[in-house]
């Protein structure tokens, strides 16, 4: 059924500029965008059965929130708290916090209880304007229990309307049954891996290239399981040091590298080459309080197309408002405001492989948000409150 949806002022991100459509429509036909453009000059050969009034709103893409950890059990308030009045991460970790800790609880939780819980921080991104969202697994780091957390999120995907895509993130830190053999570890994730793709609970294959995480070497071999059974890569990468990790995703071809506080030039270069996009990751940066920010300028210059994310994690970005986190990458990282809004739409939905999304175009899918705003550079000028009136997924209003 085509259905009208008129009176909105479109930003459609079509062009290098914010695409802006006065006293616009779009026209849907069931998920997809079949038209779109000034009322006045809707085709007579279209013939709407239902029309929406916008009310003069703004409308533009879906928001794609392209990393996140969603599916975990407890969180790490008091561990902030510690880390607040003035507790080393050595102190922490041996009073049993750290990623260790939502391990241990993630462990310990039921599916259905991860499921509750997760369900509520989707939900609110959800009404962010958020359309399509990424969820990665790292909180079990054992097969059974990395299973129940995929599980979890393919379950978000069915029983709301949000499009959800799966990262295997087994190498995010070692397994504690696995201390002192890393290696070990790494062969029993490459082992998981054809087990969880052949349940249908892998999008994409993500890994942690760090001094705390696992090394190049150890990532490669997590890499190669992948691209065996046909995943695509991506990688947490140079966010605590360089280790080389943006060269090597590159050489997968992974779909992004996320973080990149010290990302070098060989890395942007490694990158452009690769069409890898540099995910950012603003709201980790702040509540770590780095001072050290990935160089924009030199992606810019070099054409890498960036992305910007939520990265909600209890850890070091509890928050669910991927504006917010489009706030932040503007007044810390100095992005544009058109570079930020096509961080959490079209870029993103690059960052997840998905080219059917992140701007308003005919054949596209019909996933678009409507904001009490005038103009889109404002949804990252406000902070503190949520603009979003209405979200369309796939053509339907979402309730």
């Amino acid at each position: 059924m085509q259905k009208l949806w008129r009176n909105a002022r479109l930003a459609t991100l079509a062009a290098e500029d914010w695409g802006l459509v006065e006293k616009g429509a779009v026209v849907t036909e069931g998920e997809r965008i079949e038209w779109l453009g000034p009322l006045s000059a809707l085709p007579r050969e279209l013939r709407p059965a239902q029309e929406i009034d916008l009310a003069g709103a703004l409308l533009t893409p879906g928001l794609v929130d392209c990393h996140t950890h969603l599916v975990y059990g407890g969180d790490r308030a008091g561990e902030a708290e510690m880390r607040l009045n003035g507790a080393s991460y050595e102190e922490i970790a041996r009073a049993g916090g750290g990623i260790r800790s939502t391990v241990a609880a993630t462990r310990a939780a039921s599916e259905e209880a991860l499921a509750h819980s997760a369900r509520q921080r989707a939900q609110a991104l959800m009404a962010g304007g958020v359309t399509t969202l990424e969820i990665k697994s790292g909180y079990g780091l054992s097969l059974q229990d990395e299973a129940k957390c995929l599980r979890v999120a393919r379950r978000l995907g069915r029983e709301l309307a949000l499009e959800v895509r799966t990262s295997f993130l087994g190498a995010h830190a070692l397994a504690p049954e696995f201390e002192g053999r890393a290696d070990d570890y790494i062969d029993a994730v490459c082992a998981w891996l054809p087990a969880l793709h052949a349940q249908n609970l892998v999008d994409a294959v993500d890994a942690f290239c760090e001094t705390i995480g696992f090394s190049s070497a150890q990532v490669a071999r997590v890499f190669e399981t992948a691209r065996s059974l046909g995943l695509p890569v991506k990688l947490h990468a140079e966010q605590l040091s360089d280790q080389g990790g943006a060269q090597l995703a590159a050489s997968f071809g992974a779909l992004s590298a996320d973080h990149l506080e010290h990302l070098s030039s060989e890395g942007i270069a490694a990158m452009q080459a690769a069409g890898t996009v540099a995910v950012l990751l603003p709201a980790a940066y702040y509540m770590l309080r780095e001072t050290r920010q990935p160089p924009i300028a030199e992606l810019r210059a070099a054409g890498v197309p960036m992305a910007v994310a939520s990265d909600h994690n209890p850890g070091t970005a509890p928050g669910l408002s991927l504006l917010l986190a489009a706030h932040m990458a503007c007044a810390f990282f100095r992005l544009t405001p058109r570079e930020a809004v096509g961080g959490i739409t079209h870029q993103a939905a690059r960052a997840l492989g998905l080219a059917d999304r992140g701007m308003l175009r005919p054949g596209l899918r019909a996933d678009f948000a409507l904001w009490e705003l005038n103009h889109p550079n404002e949804l990252v000028y406000w902070f503190g409150h949520n603009p979003c009136r209405l979200v369309v997924q796939g053509g339907r209003e979402r309730g």
